[in-house]
């Protein structure tokens, strides 16, 4: 089936599937694995299950941290991999590899040596502050292999090989279950270990993913992972130009990162049940990421591609369908969540307030989710066209001059009720809907960084401004 204007919707819905569909599973699968690490923590108590949660929470920093590599890696791999440049693919992975590593390092040493410090940050508890410390103190040596794998499956995504980091997911997702039943509970002659046993778990299993996935790419013949000598082949040029892309994303996911964590210091230090609330709340809410992820990458990829090759105007056809599918994709996921959320808060241990609480996090959610992810997907579109900076200054912009006040002040000066906190923190989402819709349109995003790609900005560039005029007359 095509459009009017040629595009074709069977070819682009089964490139997106391939795509799509095993990276949505893979993220599936690893929410399914957290949310089965709650139900198995369950057991001892809402605490116990409000500790985990922040130190999730501080994971989240992490992944703020260095996520403007991947972004930005991304861009590179995508557009390299449509230009067939080899040896372009290399060197952005190894520096991409470099930049995220040494972003988890201070994650990794806080995680390990002042662990008391984070989890003061992050809460006021000290019921919560203790286990949290035992916690963080294991779990900190997953951090660097956590990068690792997430390096190495964004350069495997972005080059359509999705299938290797799914066959790892499942393999880390099968091996921190099996764990946390052994570890957690004392099976098998070891003693019970409780949370100390849910973080030596997630360890084991990051240390499982990095090596299924190396193991496979090994043995499938996949060479950009192991070109260890091409990967650190820097110039000034190459380097200059990498970070000047690198920068505005970097710059939005640790400043994003940061005002999260602000939101998650007022919601800290709220009442133990929304504290337990809220932590089952990131549990159920990584399966709407998780499935979204898929259309993330997706629009990396096939947008990336396209613009890295010169075929700008299937770019611009991709991008615009990306973000309707998007959308009428998480509103099916998000009824069918409303749908069968009582016992699915009920198994995870909360009870009595706390059951109302989260029932009421998750109809707020509900209704923003669809707005949020089809920003999320517009602003990954423009990234991997090469336009780091709009969506940056959008979300940075509304987030410390709307969402932080708003959070700050009905949480911790007017001590308003909890959920009216919680909703402030997507008060900003459909206005950024409609400025990211203006300037999909515009086409201003498409901005190569290969020789084809840029060799054919000024015929796309001249028609859009053409077809623009058409439709104004």
């Amino acid at each position: 089936m095509k459009t009017k204007s040629g595009f074709s919707w069977g070819n682009f819905l089964r490139n997106l599937a391939v795509i799509a569909i095993p990276v949505a599973l893979q993220n599936l699968l690893t929410t399914t694995g957290s949310m089965v690490d709650t139900m198995m923590i369950a057991p001892l108590g809402e605490t116990s299950v409000g500790a985990v949660g922040l130190c999730a929470q501080f994971s989240s920093l992490m992944f703020s941290g260095y996520w403007g590599f991947v972004g930005g890696g991304m861009l590179f791999f995508s557009q390299y991999w449509g230009a067939k440049d080899e040896d372009g693919i290399d060197r952005s992975f190894g520096l991409t590899l470099v930049c995220m590593l040494a972003s988890a390092s201070i994650f990794t040493g806080l995680a390990l040596l002042a662990p008391e410090l984070v989890m003061r940050i992050y809460t006021d508890k000290t019921a919560i502050q203790a286990i949290g410390v035992d916690y963080l103190r294991i779990v900190g040596f997953a951090y660097p292999m956590q990068v690792i794998s997430m390096a190495m499956s964004a350069l495997l995504r972005s080059t359509e090989r999705v299938r290797i980091p799914l066959f790892a997911a499942i393999a880390s997702v099968a091996t921190n279950m099996g764990l946390n039943w052994v570890f957690i509970y004392g099976k098998f002659g070891l003693p019970a270990m409780g949370v100390r046993g849910a973080a030596l778990a997630t360890t084991c299993a990051a240390a499982v993913n990095m090596a299924v996935i190396l193991i496979l790419s090994r043995a499938q013949g996949y060479p950009y992972l192991f070109h260890f000598s091409r990967h650190y082949r820097w110039n000034s040029s190459f380097v200059r130009s990498y970070f000047v892309k690198c920068f505005p994303i970097l710059c939005n996911e640790i400043l994003i990162g940061v005002g999260n964590m602000v939101i998650n210091i007022v919601l800290g230090r709220q009442s133990e049940q929304a504290i337990a609330a809220i932590a089952v709340f990131r549990t159920l809410e990584g399966l709407v990421i998780g499935f979204f992820s898929g259309f993330s990458n997706a629009a990396s990829v096939l947008v990336g591609k396209s613009v890295g090759a010169g075929e700008l105007d299937t770019a611009y056809e991709r991008a615009k369908r990306l973000v309707l599918l998007c959308g009428c994709s998480i509103f099916v996921l998000c009824v069918t969540l409303i749908a069968v959320h009582r016992p699915l808060l009920t198994v995870m241990s909360l009870s009595g307030e706390s059951l109302e609480i989260g029932t009421g996090l998750l109809m707020i959610y509900s209704v923003a989710a669809v707005i949020r992810m089809c920003n999320w997907t517009q602003n990954d579109t423009y990234r991997s066209a090469g336009d780091a900076a709009y969506g940056t200054i959008l979300e940075i912009s509304f987030m410390y001059a709307v969402v932080l006040p708003c959070v700050c002040l009905t949480g911790l000066v007017w001590k308003a009720p909890f959920l009216l906190v919680f909703a402030c923190c997507y008060i900003d989402e459909p206005i950024r809907f409609v400025l990211m819709q203006v300037h999909m349109y515009s086409g201003k995003w498409v901005r190569p960084v290969t020789e084809l790609g840029r060799a054919a900005l000024p015929a796309f560039r001249k028609k859009h401004v053409r077809d623009k005029a058409q439709r104004t007359a």
